[in-house]
C-alpha cells in the first residue's frame, strides 16, 4: 500500500461528507493504491451510520474503511490509524479540513522524493463562515492556518514552528520508531481545550534525527464556523495553546536545562505580557484579537506550573492509582 487518509472524527457526521467527496475527487492517482481510514473517537451522533452510507456505495478503487476508538483524544485516534494504516505515508485530514483536488498526489510525490521528512505539512487556507474580525492573520495560526509562501523548506522544531496536526502527512516508520503510545498531550476531551498534542509527536521525531518540511504544493482549507471566531472560544482555544508551552519545551530538554527553560518561559512571558498591557490597555474588552495576544502570553507565562501540577498529578496516578 502506498498511501494511507486517516479522519480522526468525533460527532462529525455533518462534516466528514464533504471531506469524502473531496477525497473521491483527487486527481493524478491512478498510479497509487491508497486507502482511507476513517477514525470515529467515540462519536454520539450518526458518525457510523453516515460512513456506513458512503460505504454502500462507494465504488471508487479507493478502499474505504471503518476503525473504532474508544478511548477519547485526538492523540489516541490518531495512534489507531496508525495502526489500522496498511501505507508506508499516512495523511491525517481532520473532519474540517477539505484538500484540494492534488492534495494526495503531492504528499506522495513529495514523500518518496524525501526518505529523510518524517512528516511535512502544506499550505491550509481558512474558508470562514463569517467574515474574521481585522487583523486575523495576527492569531490565524491558532486555527491551524498555515501560508507561509511558495518556497519549500524545513520547519524549526527546536522553536515550535511546526506544521499542525490537521492536514499532516507522517512516514509510518518514523511515528512507530518515535512516537510513545501514551503522550502527555492527548487533545481537546471533556470540554478542556489544551493542544499541542500534534507538535509533541513531531518534536519526537525531530528528537530522533528526522526532517520536518512545509511543502507549498500541498493545499487545503479549513472549514471554521461562526460560532469558533466569537470572543470565549477564540480566547479558551489559544489558552489551550499557551498553557502546553512548557510541556512542548521539555519533549527535547536535557535534565539540567529543564529549570532554565522554564525561568526562560516565565521571565519572557512576563516581558510580552507587559508590553503587551501597555500597548494596549484596557482595549483588550474590545479587540478581541488583542485579548486573544494577551491571553497567549499569560498563559504561556504560566504553563511551567501547570506543567509541573500535571506531572505531579500524573506521578500521583502512578503511585497510587486514578485520582479520587
Amino acid at each position: 500500500m502506498d498511501f494511507t487518509i486517516v479522519i480522526p472524527t468525533y460527532n462529525g457526521a455533518n462534516r466528514l461528507p464533504l471531506v469524502l467527496d473531496r477525497l473521491r475527487q483527487q486527481r493524478n492517482t491512478e498510479h497509487l493504491n491508497w486507502e482511507i481510514i476513517v477514525i470515529d473517537n467515540n462519536s454520539k451522533d450518526k458518525t457510523k451510520e453516515v460512513f456506513q452510507e458512503y460505504q454502500e456505495n462507494w465504488n471508487d478503487k479507493i478502499t474505504l474503511r471503518y476503525s473504532f476508538a474508544a478511548e477519547q483524544g485526538l492523540a489516541f485516534a490518531r495512534w489507531e490509524g496508525i495502526l489500522a494504516a496498511r501505507g508506508e505515508l499516512i495523511g491525517f485530514l481532520d473532519d474540517d479540513i477539505l484538500p484540494d483536488n492534488h492534495w494526495v498526489a503531492a504528499a506522495y510525490s513529495f514523500g518518496k522524493e524525501h526518505p529523510q521528512a518524517g512528516a511535512f505539512g502544506g499550505q491550509i487556507r481558512g474558508n470562514f463562515a463569517v467574515k474574521p474580525p481585522e487583523n486575523f492573520s495576527q492569531i490565524q495560526s491558532f486555527f491551524a492556518i498555515r501560508e507561509r509562501g511558495e518556497q519549500l523548506h524545513l520547519y524549526d522544531p527546536d522553536n515550535l514552528s511546526l506544521p499542525p496536526g490537521a492536514a499532516l502527512v507522517v512516514r509510518k516508520q518514523a511515528w512507530c520508531e518515535c512516537v510513545p503510545q501514551r503522550s502527555m498531550l492527548i487533545g481537546r476531551v471533556g470540554g478542556k481545550m489544551l493542544a499541542g498534542e500534534d507538535f509533541e509527536v513531531l518534536l519526537y521525531m525531530h528528537k530522533a534525527g528526522w526532517e520536518i518540511w512545509y511543502n507549498p504544493a500541498m493545499h487545503a482549507d479549513h472549514q471554521i464556523p461562526e460560532r469558533r471566531l466569537e470572543k470565549d472560544y477564540l480566547l479558551s482555544l489559544i489558552r489551550g495553546c499557551g498553557l502546553t508551552i512548557c510541556h512542548l519545551r521539555m519533549i527535547n530538554a536535557k535534565k539540567w536545562q529543564k529549570p532554565v527553560i522554564m525561568g526562560k518561559i516565565i521571565l519572557g512571558g512576563l516581558r510580552r505580557y507587559l508590553q503587551h498591557w501597555l500597548k494596549y490597555g484596557t482595549q483588550v474588552q474590545t479587540d478581541a484579537i488583542a485579548a486573544g495576544e494577551r491571553e497567549f502570553y499569560l498563559s504561556s507565562l504560566v504553563s511551567p506550573f501547570f506543567f509541573i501540577k500535571t506531572s505531579l498529578d500524573a506521578k500521583f496516578v502512578e503511585v497510587f492509582g486514578k485520582k479520587s
